[in-house]
């Protein structure tokens, strides 16, 4: 009897030692310890709850709805494009300002109305697709009891959000808050965004190649950078690869093509009433270029955007000799704004062994060294790069109570 009794206690103990020591998985979320004012470009990784005008989706994040457009690459020329509907589970990139808020990156421009039967949950998980979570819901807006919510009430919706001084392996480039969902690996992600596993695990701060569902990534898009003066209200515009962005009162518009790293501005389509956009001293517009093969090269000259300062537009008159005369300027293809859903994102490829398009889906791959420990951030990380307190909390469960459920089976046999 005495032994049955210690079995028991052994079992009772050991039972309750597991379930003390569940680990509680919190989504991981990229977190920019910051010390300024700067604000950056960034992008959030958005997919649709349900169908939505592309109005509705701006006033959502308030947005310049045109800015929606152009930075998925969606014609604008659409007649009535901004009540366009949208369908349910559209991604869609949302340009967001990046500030320094109580010392780390986040959006904090973005407003909320609540409305009946909204709860902090539903706002967080649904209506904001995992950007942001409950809890930080309600420490934005000191909500003391989360269960009550007034209708109409307005609420500040933090979003995640990095800067890395808008470079990537010093190339130029904005970074975008991706949530990872189920279907994703890291290979998938990085072949999706044209980037490599290493530079994801770097930006990340990850030990190893493993992501949860609800894991918020920072993703580093390849961009075109401009170099307009620190006074001018455009100052630090970057726009990604692939997509356009359209400025100076929707006078101007600024492509960035595939693979260029070069910031092309010309008169936007939506040009109504704007100030002159003729260059100094010169017949040439703003966009236009000309040039002269000569026997030392090409002589080109080029009428270029400078930003917008105190409601005018800026303009510079260049000539310079470069080898080659430069062809026709490239610009991002554009897309009819879609009323459909294809399969988005496919099962991820791992990359080739030969830097291939890739193998079988979800087979293995290896991972690049990159001269660090599993839990150590990698070397030469982007400053204050780090994994943190991310959206969600997930109890995991799994893996303990089959154990202890044998164990105890074990010892009640053996009584």
């Amino acid at each position: 009897m005495k032994t049955n009794q210690s079995l028991i206690s052994i079992s009772f103990i050991f039972f309750t030692l597991l379930i003390s020591n569940l680990v509680i998985v919190t989504s991981k979320s990229t977190i920019e310890p910051c010390s300024n004012s700067d604000t950056c470009n960034a992008l959030a990784g958005y997919t649709l709850y349900t169908d939505l005008k592309v109005s509705e989706v701006a006033a959502l994040f308030q947005i310049d709805p045109i800015a929606l457009l152009t930075a998925n690459s969606i014609d604008i020329s659409y007649p009535d494009v901004e009540n366009h509907i949208l369908p349910s589970q559209l991604f869609l990139k949302v340009p967001i300002q990046c500030s320094c808020v109580d010392g780390i990156r986040k959006s904090v421009t973005t407003r909320y109305k609540t409305r009946p039967s909204d709860t902090l949950a539903i706002i967080a998980d649904s209506i904001y697709g995992g950007l942001v979570s409950a809890d930080q819901l309600k420490e934005a807006n000191t909500i003391s009891d989360p269960s009550i919510l007034d209708v109409g009430q307005t609420l500040t919706v933090p979003l995640p959000c990095t800067c890395f001084n808008g470079t990537d392996n010093f190339l130029p480039a904005i970074y975008m808050s991706y949530v990872v969902i189920p279907m994703d690996t890291l290979a998938g992600i990085a072949a999706r965004y044209s980037t490599t596993i290493t530079d994801l695990m770097t930006v990340n701060a990850l030990g190893g190649t493993s992501i949860d569902d609800g894991d918020i990534l920072s993703i580093p898009l390849s961009a075109c950078a401009s170099s307009f003066p620190r006074y001018a209200s455009d100052f630090g515009l970057m726009v990604p690869n692939g997509s356009y962005a359209i400025i100076a009162s929707h006078c101007v518009q600024c492509s960035c093509a595939l693979g260029s790293r070069n910031l092309y501005c010309m008169p936007s389509t939506l040009a109504v009433s704007c100030s002159s956009m003729q260059c100094r001293n010169s017949n040439l517009m703003l966009g236009n270029v000309t040039w002269q093969q000569s026997a030392a090269g090409c002589n080109v000259t080029s009428c270029s955007y400078s930003g917008y300062v105190n409601g005018s537009i800026a303009t510079t008159l260049s000539t310079s000799l470069q080898p080659r005369c430069p062809g026709p300027q490239q610009f991002p293809a554009l897309i009819a704004p879609p009323s459909t859903i294809e399969h988005q994102f496919p099962p991820a490829e791992a990359p080739s062994p030969t830097g291939g398009a890739g193998l079988v889906p979800n087979s293995p791959s290896t991972v690049p060294s990159s001269g660090f420990l599993p839990g150590l951030s990698p070397m030469n990380s982007p400053n204050g790069g780090q994994a943190g307190a991310g959206s969600k909390n997930k109890p995991l469960l799994a893996g303990f109570f089959p154990v202890a459920i044998a164990f105890a089976i074990l010892v009640w046999s053996s009584i």
